[in-house]
């Protein structure tokens, strides 16, 4: 056993409550020696035929020991498990502020699956870690010496056989120790690249089905689960040998003490009576150690998942905190860059070539350039997200590095690009800019961003939840919603970066106007394309291979006739073609207000559900459900079965071994042929123990790989309408945590339950057979531990599934924040989050501690039960001594099959926390499995190459949840070559009827047809194949330049795959890059500016090369 010694670090300030743990658990174990110590005296008394009556004071002692020691182990419990929570929530909150001090720069090179696998999986992983396998390897350690001590008085030699095996079963297995922690690091790596893949491909579910490739993306997943299940086995290799080889070193120690023993009584050296105190001991002695045993398989998940703890601990930030920050004083809202050269890590190619400029107080400067010119690297490095290679970055005439990064984070105002909205309310994603606004305040910024007329029109208005990302808001609200948070913050340097490019023309005037009073006496920074929005700055600096280029007014530049007036003159160019198309029909979908009577479409309000419920399935439904998933198993079912039942009649033949050895010492008889069976049974029951836990860990974790890949096809035939009400972090938390908890019932409760019931059984019929009434006196005992676990049921079933559920909140939260650390980290929010994630964790922890205390009064109360069973055997065996209705030689024998009984069926009980997490997980697994698909697949896959007319009849279509259309009466025919526009306000259902002709919805009434025939008639990956959709949010995933192209035909050739790249003018970007198409674009397409997110969303769109087209 071994003592990961950085993860002890992790316990400072909370060392006195493991050790009061210890301590508690050292006297559990004296009582727990005492009592069968003290039933092996009153034996060996009844030995020398001293009547039972004269024994009642000991054996009320007994009794009351045996109910001292239930006591002592709840106490022991309950404590280190209030020491594990206090270790947990500590660790999560210094793991969540390390993410935050990394900061975007370290994050957004990362994997945000494998981060917050980490921050939450990985530190609940820890609980048995702290809570149990600490303070067991503790009291393993100090109980052998304690014992030796004890048996010491008894025979020297014979305590010196036991501390020796304790030690051995101790210690060996710390031989696999580098091995062991080797497999635990790749284990984790395939565990968060399975996450992060698993996050990647849900959040990209609508893009890949788009292209029809979720069938294929599923197929890639399988590959990483099965990967996790070959790593997850090598763990588990040297794991199970180290049970395998604690098993055998505590059946050969008390088998090798007890014949030393018998060999000493023998030759007179030792007295029958210690003998006897001996064998009652021997299953007591080595309990520490057994325990230690049973929670080995959660300590090295725990071990495991330290691994990815250590990651985010030992990362170093790209960017440092300033250690001595400049004097705090007013700064002059002033922005100068001198000799900037920069380039992100780990490429090449230099975004900004001593590049100079400043802005000036009160100055509104606009900056433009070609895409990928480097315009939203200006604002990471003012936000000091980066430092550059060389050159200064000023505010107030300040070097940034010599500023904390509060002190320059105050001073700006950003409205990106990518908008980054929080699931939560409207209200409260405002109130990022300025937490500590008033409501009128926050009602004031929305006016002057135009939405507080919409808002209130909402039914619970600013309280109003709005999903993921914000996914129930248009893109042009969720730019608003940015907007007015920057209005909110109220800085003196104001930074736009295409601020405008998802606000619809009829909004973007009147907000235009709000923001020329917000820029008033603010120093303003716009990046953009877009003409209208820099045609009034007071300069426009022109940036073009990483210099600025061109600097002038609007009018100067026009005139000069270079890359500005090329780059403008294209765009005005191109929107007066626009206008004048005369085979262009127009369906003006605007409304000349925006609320919910008015506009057709407005926020998605769809009720919003969150995360999935623990809900529905009661235990014979689970049963049933899981039974029914492993059935396909039966034969290693049926192997596992007939390895536990091999297992346990091995230990109890070690017992009955002894008390036959016992019983011939004391008839003076022969006991060679039982040193036999003991020296067969001993090794017999630590390699039975060993290939049961492996063939049962094989079957459960192969099954586990098969649920994980079932989920996500799950998941694809219902998105992307499903994940609307979903949140994504938690589906991922589903797909790895919740289907990880549901091993418990494949590998720990199926066959055990078999052997639970079938070797009480045999045990009863024995000792029917010698007694009637010795058969009796166990079996109310027996009943009583067999009905404890389903008492209080019902609460700790709730407790449990409650907690999966807080999981499931803490799993959403934090991938929220991972994924948006920009925004927090630009408003200076990281103090609010982190207490946002502290309180999901004390609701975390306020269900678990109430669930473990009920769990742990049962284990007491079968602890007691096993104690006082054993005890009522040994009482009415005396009493039929007394009558001389059987041997007293045979009393050991029956006390060890009695107490022997219990032992299968107190595996079971054991695992009652985890059967309880394994109820919440499959109710919640179910609650996916069983959710309707109302996107149902067509049969006609059949398509012409000709005449690829679009009739939309009288469309109605409203979201779920809500009663008001999103699309009302929707009546247009777009003949074969035609184009038509689609305007309207933001989120009057352009978005909405765009994904009703991809199929991701279907309409309430009405018809939508493709060369005459109902879209709902077609194959799926038919009907998408002939449409290519430009979607507003471009979705890339974490792969290189060319996989994410190739999404639209990984068939294409090299050819076809440049010619859309060159339609798309992505050539001339690819070029300048080190590593060309082979570029990794990071998670969510990072590495790249939006517009060259867009581009490649264009490249696709020309790849595919559909009759449909849809920007």
């Amino acid at each position: 056993m071994h003592l990961e010694w950085r993860l002890w670090s992790f316990t400072e300030g909370f060392r006195g409550k493991i050790a009061f743990s210890t301590i508690l658990g050292l006297i559990s174990s004296a009582f727990g020696v005492a009592r069968l110590a003290m039933l092996g005296w009153m034996i060996g008394l009844l030995f020398k035929g001293e009547p039972v009556t004269e024994l009642i004071w000991l054996i009320v002692l007994i009794a009351l020991v045996m109910i001292l020691r239930g006591m002592f182990e709840h106490w022991r419990a309950m404590t280190a498990h209030k020491t594990a929570a206090l270790v947990q929530k500590n660790l999560r909150r210094k793991l969540f502020d390390r993410i935050g001090e990394l900061g975007p720069a370290y994050v957004g090179s990362q994997r945000s699956g494998a981060i917050t696998l980490s921050l939450v999986e990985g530190v609940e992983q820890l609980e048995t870690y702290f809570g149990q396998y600490i303070p067991q390897l503790l009291v393993s350690f100090l109980t052998p010496i304690l014992i030796f001590c004890f048996v010491f008085w008894i025979d020297l030699p014979v305590a010196a056989t036991l501390v020796s095996c304790a030690l051995l079963a101790l210690f060996l297995p710390a031989m696999w120790h580098s091995r062991d922690v080797e497999s635990s690091k790749e284990r984790q790596i395939a565990y968060a690249a399975f996450a992060s893949e698993f996050l990647d491909s849900i959040q990209g579910l609508a893009t890949l089905k788009s292209f029809g490739q979720s069938s294929k993306r599923a197929d890639s997943l399988e590959v990483k689960a099965r990967d996790l299940f070959q790593k997850t086995m090598w763990v588990l290799g040297t794991n199970v040998l180290s049970r395998g080889i604690t098993d055998c070193a505590i059946t050969i120690g008390a088998a090798a003490a007890l014949i030393l023993g018998a060999y000493r009584v023998a030759e007179g050296k030792m007295e029958l009576a210690g003998l006897l105190i001996i064998l009652m001991m021997g299953v007591e002695i080595f309990r520490p150690m057994r325990d230690l045993r049973s929670v080995l398989h959660q300590g090295m998940v725990g071990m495991s998942a330290a691994q990815g703890i250590y990651k985010i601990l030992d990362a170093k930030p790209i960017v440092g905190e300033v250690q001595t920050p400049s004097p705090a004083r007013e700064l002059p809202p002033t922005v100068e860059f001198q000799g900037v050269q920069f380039q992100y890590p780990n490429t090449t190619r230099a975004i900004h070539k001593n590049l100079d400029f400043k802005v000036d107080v009160g100055e509104r400067v606009g900056f433009v350039g070609p895409s990928g010119c480097g315009k939203s690297s200006l604002v990471k490095l003012l936000l000091r997200f980066f430092d550059p290679e060389s050159g200064i970055v000023r505010i107030g005439g300040v070097d940034i590095r010599e500023l904390s990064f509060d002190q320059i984070r105050s001073q700006i105002a950003v409205v990106s690009q990518d908008t980054f909205l929080f699931h939560g309310t409207i209200g409260e994603n405002i109130l990022m800019g300025r937490s500590d606004a008033t409501d009128t305040e926050v009602r004031e910024a929305a006016r002057t961003a135009n939405i507080d007329n919409f808002i209130n029109q909402l039914p619970d208005k600013y309280d109003t939840i709005i999903g993921e990302k914000g996914i129930k808001l248009s893109g042009g609200q969720r730019q608003r919603v940015a907007i007015a948070r920057a209005v909110l913050r109220n800085s003196p340097i104001l930074v736009l970066d295409e601020a405008l490019s998802a606000v619809d023309a009829e909004n973007e005037a009147i907000i235009q106007e709000a923001l020329d009073k917000l820029m008033k006496e603010r120093t303003t920074l716009i990046l953009a394309h877009r003409l209208s929005s820099v045609i009034d700055c007071d300069r426009i600096l022109v940036l073009n291979e990483g210099k600025i280029a061109e600097s002038g007014k609007h009018v100067e530049l026009l005139k000069n006739g270079g890359i500005y007036a090329e780059l403008m003159t294209d765009q005005a160019n191109e929107n007066s073609k626009f206008k004048g198309r005369s085979d262009r029909q127009e369906l003006d979908m605007r409304s000349r207000t925006e609320s919910l009577a008015d506009t057709a479409g407005g926020a998605k309000q769809a009720l919003t559900e969150g995360i999935i419920k623990a809900e529905g399935l009661n235990w014979f439904q689970l049963i049933s459900s899981l039974m029914g998933i492993i059935m396909p198993w039966k034969g290693r079912l049926a192997l596992t079965f007939f390895l536990g039942v091999l297992r346990v009649l091995a230990y109890i033949g070690v017992g009955v071994s002894s008390a036959l050895i016992v019983l011939s010492l004391k008839n003076n008889g022969q006991f060679d042929d039982y040193l036999v069976w003991l020296i067969v049974l001993a090794p017999t029951a630590g390699l039975a123990h060993w290939l049961e836990s492996w063939v049962a860990h094989d079957m459960a974790f192969r099954l586990l790989a098969e649920m994980r890949i079932k989920a996500f096809r799950k998941l694809d035939a219902l998105a992307p309408a499903y994940l609307v009400r979903r949140r994504t972090g938690d589906l991922m938390n589903l797909a790895t945590h919740d289907i990880e908890l549901i091993e418990y019932f494949f590998a720990h409760t199926v066959a055990p339950a078999f052997v639970a019931i079938f070797i009480p059984t045999i045990v009863i019929l024995i000792l029917g057979i010698e007694s009637y009434w010795i058969a009796m006196a166990l079996i109310p005992f027996l009943l009583a531990v067999g009905v404890s676990p389903f008492l209080k049921r019902k609460k700790v079933d709730r407790l449990g599934s409650k907690a999966r559920e807080a999981a499931g909140e803490l799993g959403a939260f934090a991938i929220d924040s991972v994924q948006g650390l920009n925004e927090i980290v630009s408003f200076q929010q990281e103090e609010r989050r982190s207490d946002g994630f502290d309180r999901l964790a004390d609701e975390h922890i306020a269900l678990r501690l109430p669930f473990f205390n009920e769990l742990t009064w049962q284990q007491s109360m079968l602890e007691i039960l096993t104690g006082l069973g054993g005890l009522a055997v040994v009482i009415t065996g005396a009493l039929l001594v007394k009558v001389g209705e059987i041997d007293p030689g045979i009393l050991p024998l029956l006390a060890i099959l009695a107490m022997s009984a219990f032992l299968p069926v107190s595996e079971i009980a054991q695992i009652g926390r985890q059967l309880a997490d394994t109820l919440g997980s499959t109710r919640r697994y179910y609650g996916l499995e069983n959710e309707p698909v109302t996107i149902t697949d067509g049969t006609n896959s059949e398509v012409g190459k000709n005449d690829f007319d679009i009739i939309i009849e009288d469309v109605n279509f409203s979201y779920p949840g809500q009663n008001r259309h999103a699309l009302e009466e929707i009546t247009v025919s777009i003949l074969s070559g035609g184009t038509i526009a689609l305007v309207g306000t933001s989120g009057a259902g352009k978005t909405t009827l765009a994904q009703i002709l991809m199929r991701f919805w279907d309409p309430d009434t009405g018809n939508v047809k493709l060369k005459g025939i109902n879209l709902k008639d077609y194959n799926l990956d038919t009907l998408r194949a002939q449409i290519s959709l430009v979607a507003q949010d471009t979705y890339l995933f974490n792969d290189t330049l060319r996989a994410n192209i190739l999404i639209a035909r990984p068939e294409a050739t090299e050819a076809e795959l440049q010619k859309a790249i060159k339609n798309a003018a992505l050539d001339g970007m690819i070029a300048t890059l080190p590593d060309g198409l082979e570029t990794a674009v990071g998670e969510r397409g990072t590495s790249l500016s939006g517009g060259q997110r867009q581009r490649v969303a264009i490249a696709r769109a020309f790849l595919k090369d559909a009759p449909v087209l849809i920007l």
